[in-house]
């Protein structure tokens, strides 16, 4: 393969068109692969910025690599960024092993800088030798279509011009150019799974097998496109994947399969949705489900899926002087006449004696597990989450409910029920009318 052949095989892409005449961020470690990609996008015209990571776990070495991408990047005059990381220090906070704590380094760094760069997207030199090592490696342990379909060109703002072309292909080209690379001596060794596969069982299998690879390429084509044509269907099954409809969810065969490819993005596995399945079909509502950054609910007639953000701690400071507009629109009016009970319906219409102005703080915030109330009518408090009961709410009115709080005390759940303190004695004046302007 010539120059002309390489540079069309991985610039003729419709995801090398969206990106050409936007900044790219390179990254560029000093190897074959990276410099190959380089390379071959500055000579199609792209915008092109290097970033280099030096984990400083091979001593000298590392520090030759970093000397070799700055001499490169001199010499090619592309702009450098270079980080130092402290790889045994992350571990130390995060756990993992060193190949784990270097990828989840080195790709959030990447994303700082495209960022800080304005770069449409990150370009990695991951190939086709690259792609049939991760369809063993994803099929040993143990994986469904997506991933046995492998990795795509573009992702998000990951993109991998090279999967077309083979290692091969990209020392053939750096020769007929007479571009030199550095080389990591750990890809000799053994120690980590993708090593054993590329040094030892992937020879064995092109020796036995002629032709592996590329029908191996050929396999994970297929497979994209099936997980394609799948998603599609998903997708109009279940439209809404923060509101599911359980009863048409749960009239599909593979309903929990079905259910897992529609929020599996969003971190939850297929116990899970298994689990979900049966409890949605149970009519176990309240059913709760945690997943990365998202809770899953299960409700009387929805599965709703919320982000999982600290709701529980927002507390809005209120003026109890003026009508309110936010978060829940509130008319305020001081007693012009004399009050009477009928003026109030206790749930959407509440009464408070004018002495709550002397209140230090008045917020509205949501419910939290143990809020207490003391109910018009009862001795002693009562279980915020008792007086949702006997409303009968579900885990999504519990949720967006409101209470007004007055110097700790709940004082209001907007809607349901307010509390006996600050009282309002028949025929006075002094007190304060807040009605739901809904």
């Amino acid at each position: 393969m010539n120059p002309q052949e390489f540079s069309q095989r991985i610039l003729t892409s419709k995801e090398a068109q969206e990106v050409k005449g936007h900044p790219v961020l390179v990254t560029l470690s000093g190897g074959a692969d990276s410099v190959a990609l380089l390379r071959v996008l500055l000579e199609a015209g792209f915008d092109c910025r290097a970033a280099h990571c030096n984990f400083h776990l091979r001593g000298e070495e590392s520090m030759r690599d970093e000397r070799f991408v700055r001499d490169l990047c001199q010499r090619l005059n592309v702009p450098l960024t270079v980080k130092d990381f402290d790889v045994a220090a992350w571990q130390q906070e995060h756990g993992g092993s060193t190949e784990m704590a270097c990828r989840d380094l080195r790709y959030a760094w990447f994303e700082q800088e495209r960022q800080r760069q304005g770069c449409r997207v990150i370009a990695i030199a991951h190939h086709s030798d690259d792609q049939v090592e991760t369809f063993f490696l994803n099929l040993l342990r143990g994986t469904g279509i997506k991933g046995l379909a492998g990795m795509q060109r573009l992702s998000g703002k990951l993109w991998r011009p090279l999967l077309d072309v083979s290692r091969s292909d990209i020392l053939a080209y750096l020769s007929s150019i007479g571009q030199d690379y550095v080389t990591d001596s750990t890809n000799r060794e053994n120690d980590f799974r993708r090593n054993r596969l590329r040094n030892i069982a992937l020879p064995v299998i092109e020796q036995q097998f002629p032709q592996a690879h590329e029908r191996i390429l050929n396999t994970m084509g297929n497979l994209r496109n099936d997980h394609e044509l799948m998603m599609s269907l998903v997708n109009q099954i279940i439209p809404n994947e923060r509101h599911i409809d359980i009863e048409k969810l749960c009239s599909q065969p593979f309903a929990s399969t079905l259910l897992y490819h529609r929020i599996r993005h969003m971190g939850f596995n297929r116990d899970q949705c298994n689990q979900v399945v049966e409890a949605a079909r149970q009519g176990h509502t309240g059913r709760q489900f945690a997943a990365s950054d998202n809770m899953l609910v299960v409700n009387r007639q929805t599965i709703d899926i919320e982000t999982a953000t600290a709701r529980q701690d927002i507390e809005i400071p209120i003026d109890l002087t003026q009508g309110i507009d936010s978060p829940v629109r509130l008319s305020i009016a001081r007693g012009d006449t004399p009050f009477s009970p009928l003026m109030c319906d206790g749930r959407c219409v509440v009464a408070f004696s004018d002495h709550l102005l002397d209140s230090k703080r008045v917020v509205l915030r949501h419910w939290r597990r143990g809020d207490r109330i003391k109910p018009f009518g009862m001795n002693g408090s009562k279980l915020v989450s008792d007086l949702f009961a006997d409303f009968m709410l579900d885990h999504a009115a519990k949720r967006d409910a409101w209470l007004l709080e007055a110097d700790g005390e709940i004082l209001w759940v907007l809607g349901y029920r307010a509390s006996a303190l600050y009282p309002v004695k028949p025929e006075s004046q002094d007190y304060l009318l807040l009605k739901i302007q809904n």
